[in-house]
């Protein structure tokens, strides 16, 4: 397109790299292999079941997870909420999951239109992931009792806030799920994560969980996608729900084959690149005494912002003074960020910091993860006010 058609549209600038974008581990860009790989991929129609790709893609990832079937879905989202909605058959029910999970707090409030589901949110007694303990204090029986909402569904996910599930707590909440009939999914947008840091193999997650939702992007670095695994029945209702909500591709080859480049690879090795840059960072946090608010298990650094009195807006804008991009407390690392930006990251937060204690910041309700106004300066000392913040 030339210069003066763009002239009339209001189009973001061009991204060019994604080595100093720490706010999300989403923001990888497509390889010229995966690009290349693009170009030859097959052509079928994926909604009627011919296209090679897609299917190869598919049951790929089923087998990795050790399940029968493997479904595309154009995002985690999608993959969640088909899959939960597939699990549930007779209003009133509940589902049971983590006050953090992304399925309750970040999908548009997809589980009570899309299911007519009520969510049962619940805090960690240990600050950190649900216990057996705490799914009993709040699970709802289905007992006759016809004041409440039976809870049907448990939704857990693998890693949440950059903690891996510990493998025997699971193992515990199975055992417990299998005796009282509850369905147990999982959201594994990060789940590549958990399983490369604990090195517990990705078929014996799938052994546990009943679904996975398993994500390809974050990451992973595909540009688009997510695979959701169970038994063959679940997946031919999860693919009618799928239709239903508009999720049905035409010709996936060309993203499922660009996601497969990643699959095939070395995959292992790129996120504990990452864990490893985060792990540092949590390091130079510890050294400074800027509180965080988890442990860093794997890619994200949680800066509490609270307990820092640190103004969220101010963080952005030091990390435009050293050109790293972030987004609120939570600093993502993926396999693209570079060294560089890694100390740059260290400066940006150190200032802030500092500038928190002379300015202590009081945060008026929830942290809002995905929204950042930025102020302050640049790196020449210019004021900047009126610069566009990352606003989603």
């Amino acid at each position: 397109m030339t210069a003066s058609k763009n002239s009339n549209m209001d189009l973001p600038p061009e991204y060019i790299s994604a080595a100093n974008d720490l706010r999300s581990d989403t923001f990888t860009t497509p390889t010229e292999a995966m690009i290349k790989a693009a170009l030859n991929a097959s052509v079928g129609d994926a909604v009627y079941g011919e296209d090679v790709d897609t299917a190869r893609l598919e049951q790929t990832v089923a087998r990795l997870a050790g399940k029968e079937a493997g479904l595309f879905c154009v995002s985690g989202t999608m993959s969640n909420q088909i899959a939960l909605r597939t699990h549930l058959y007779q209003p009133p029910y509940s589902i049971l999951c983590d006050y953090r999970a992304h399925v309750y707090t970040h999908e548009s409030a997809g589980l009570a239109i899309l299911s007519q589901a009520m969510v049962v949110p619940v805090i960690p007694s240990n600050g950190n992931y649900l216990t057996l303990e705490d799914i009993k204090s709040h699970y709802v029986p289905d007992d006759g009792d016809i004041h409440g909402a039976p809870t049907k569904v448990l939704s857990l996910e693998n890693t949440l806030h950059g903690i891996i599930y510990p493998l025997e707590e699971l193992v515990r909440i199975k055992a417990w799920c299998m005796e009282n009939g509850m369905i147990l999914h999982c959201d594994g947008a990060r789940i590549w994560n958990a399983v490369a840091e604990s090195k517990v193999p990705l078929k014996q997650f799938g052994e546990i969980f009943d679904s996975i939702s398993i994500c390809l992007s974050k990451s992973m670095g595909a540009p688009i996608g997510s695979i959701l695994v169970g038994n063959a029945k679940f997946i031919r209702k999860a693919n009618h729900f799928r239709k239903q909500q508009g999720g049905g591709i035409r010709q996936s080859g060309m993203i499922s084959r660009m996601a497969l480049v990643n699959v095939d690879s070395d995959w292992k090795a790129n996120i504990l690149k990452s864990h490893a840059l985060a792990h540092d960072l949590a390091a130079f946090c510890k050294v400074n005494d800027i509180p965080m608010e988890s442990p860093t298990d794997t890619n994200f650094v949680f800066i509490d912002l609270r307990a820092a009195k640190m103004n969220p807006d101010v963080l952005v804008k030091k990390g435009l003074k050293y050109n790293v991009k972030l987004m609120g407390g939570r600093i993502s690392f993926h396999y693209q960020v570079s060294t560089e930006s890694l100390a740059n990251v260290k400066q940006a937060l150190l200032e802030a910091f500092e500038y928190a204690q002379e300015h202590p910041f009081d945060q008026n309700g929830p942290t809002q993860v995905y929204r950042s106004a930025s102020t302050e300066i640049d790196v020449h000392g210019n004021a900047i006010q009126d610069i566009k913040g990352y606003k989603y």
